[in-house]
């Protein structure tokens, strides 16, 4: 008997060792493979910034991944310049032009830069105690390097946000130890442009639950993107009424159908509806000392507003869970205080 148990029980741990290791490489960024190096022809390697030359028959690690952004993803800052003549060789892949050393711009590993789908986006990048925001212009290569169109210099690491001088600056880094940092940085999301409000026709804007109506002349943001989804996402729930005749307008963008308010729906701000990708899902939403969950069935608009189609409401906030009275209800808030609370949520 006691044989017995023990071969299961060492059986029993083999096998979660197993999934243990499993899971760990499932969530980590391995090698895809090494090139070798080869000295550079002279003068073809621009040594400015500390910049690292290959070497012959040294082997580089290359990268197609880098680890898993979060809201604070560990990253080393490196020093690059994306000037004519610097050491970041030709113009930047994002828009095919060079960028001053007083603008804040980085590069980011492959896997962070992800195919160009970050170009021209802010990140907000933190490190000596200090945080700033810089715009993704170039792409650091992590799989490729050694060659004429890499200034012979090897590949990227899988987790380098190559910035320029100006973020050194920012982070007030003294220039003597510019080069090398440990940092986090997360995704930024910054207005994309404003419109202008104009006051709604007499009767078109429906008030219920405190919504407001557009103001004319009043600049109002539109935003094309949410702050990062964490386990614990930070937002403002607001109220809305998702039935026919409430002020939540026409019918569910997901389903084409109305709500009851008995019913725990909310809408997600642009960013996190994220094209529908949500749709019919529900989420955990925590505020007041509870959690509930609640089912996504619209967008809420943070794009456009002040028109008929948005029931001339201004765009929402890129930060917004809009939640029917079931859900206001669910976290035990007092009716007299329902309309704006800050609650994290997460994907249920």
């Amino acid at each position: 008997m006691n044989s017995f148990s023990s071969k299961c029980l060492g059986s029993l741990l083999f096998a979660l060792l197993a999934m243990s290791c499993m899971e760990v490489q499932g969530q980590s960024c391995r090698p895809s493979g090494r090139i070798r190096g080869k000295n550079p022809p002279p003068g073809q390697c621009n040594t400015g910034d500390d910049s690292d030359c290959c070497k012959n028959g040294q082997m580089y690690p290359i990268y197609k991944c880098s680890p898993p952004v979060s809201g604070h993803t560990r990253a080393h800052l490196t020093l690059n310049s994306f000037a004519k003549g610097g050491d970041g060789g030709g113009p930047s892949e994002c828009d095919n032009h060079y960028h001053s050393d007083d603008t804040p711009v980085v590069a980011l590993s492959t896997g962070w830069f992800d195919n160009m789908s970050r170009c021209h986006r802010n990140i907000k990048i933190y490190g000596n105690g200090r945080s700033t925001q810089a715009m993704v212009v170039d792409e650091c290569d992590s799989t490729m390097g050694c060659d004429e169109e890499h200034d012979y210099q090897p590949p990227c690491d899988n987790d380098i946000v190559d910035a320029s001088r100006a973020v050194w600056e920012a982070l007030g880094v003294s220039k003597d130890n510019w080069g090398w940092l440990d940092i986090t940085w997360s995704d930024s999301c910054r207005p994309s442009g404003r419109i202008r409000g104009k006051n709604p026709p007499p009767g078109q804007c429906n008030t219920g639950d405190d919504s407001d109506c557009c103001k004319n002349g009043q600049m109002y943001p539109i935003y094309k993107c949410s702050p990062p989804v964490l386990g614990h996402t930070r937002a403002h729930l607001t109220l809305n009424s998702f039935a026919k005749g409430g002020d939540g307008g026409g019918p569910s963008e997901c389903d084409n159908h109305y709500h009851s308010d008995d019913t725990p729906v909310v809408a997600l701000s642009t960013g996190w509806f994220d094209n529908m990708s949500r749709c019919l899902r529900n989420i955990t939403i925590y505020g007041n000392g509870r959690s509930a969950q609640a089912m996504v069935v619209d967008e809420c608009d943070s794009t456009m507003g002040c028109d008929e189609e948005h029931d001339y409401q201004p765009p929402c906030d890129n930060d917004i869970v809009d939640a029917s009275r079931a859900v206001w209800e669910a976290l035990g808030v007092p009716k007299d205080n329902w309309g704006w609370l800050d609650i994290t949520w997460s994907d249920a």
